[in-house]
């Protein structure tokens, strides 16, 4: 499990301890559920003992949905050291990719979208950050290292190291997601 990245990275954040940050960050339940709900996902577990704990899997889901506003389904793959920066309005696609070492914040929708060969679920690569509001859609892969401006929708590829922004989407500069990150 990569939970242990995650919290290392909401620690150097906050400066604040591991105890501190499991009782009061919202954003950190929503990840918790997820891990462990995807380790049982993933698991070889037989059957009779697989469908039981994810059904209990999601009823936790549901309940950090309602509480928090943070939908991830464990069938998502997401990479180590993930960062949801404030909770509220997140919604993931139950096929959503998200690499290594990535930030979203708040209101971020990654869903599918498209018209035939062109229907599915974005991939996003490492070290990309996701500002607020931003909508990604579609079969799309956003590259290492970018940086998705706030209220932005993506809705086609993105190469390594731009940053996008507006509706739709547009590279801004090859800055990448150093500073962001």
């Amino acid at each position: 499990m990569f939970f242990k990245s995650d919290l290392f990275k909401y620690k150097q954040y906050s400066g604040k301890s591991s105890l501190v940050l499991i009782i009061t960050t919202q954003g950190l339940w929503a990840i918790i559920v997820y891990r462990i709900s995807n380790y049982i996902f993933k698991s070889k577990l037989p059957i009779i003992f697989k469908k039981p704990l994810l059904l209990i899997a999601v009823i936790f889901q549901k309940y950090i949905e309602i509480v928090t506003g943070i939908s991830i389904p464990y069938s998502c793959k997401i990479g180590h050291s993930f960062y949801i920066g404030h909770f509220g309005g997140i919604i993931l696609n139950a096929n959503t990719v998200i690499g290594n070492n990535c930030n979203i914040s708040q209101g971020v929708t990654i869903g599918v979208s498209g018209r035939g060969e062109k229907r599915g679920v974005p991939v996003i690569g490492n070290n990309t950050y996701i500002g607020a509001n931003a909508v990604i859609a579609g079969k799309i892969v956003v590259g290492n290292n970018c940086t998705i401006a706030a209220n932005s929708l993506v809705i086609q590829s993105i190469e390594n190291n731009a940053t996008v922004l507006g509706v739709p989407a547009k590279v801004i500069n090859k800055l990448g997601s150093k500073s962001y990150i």
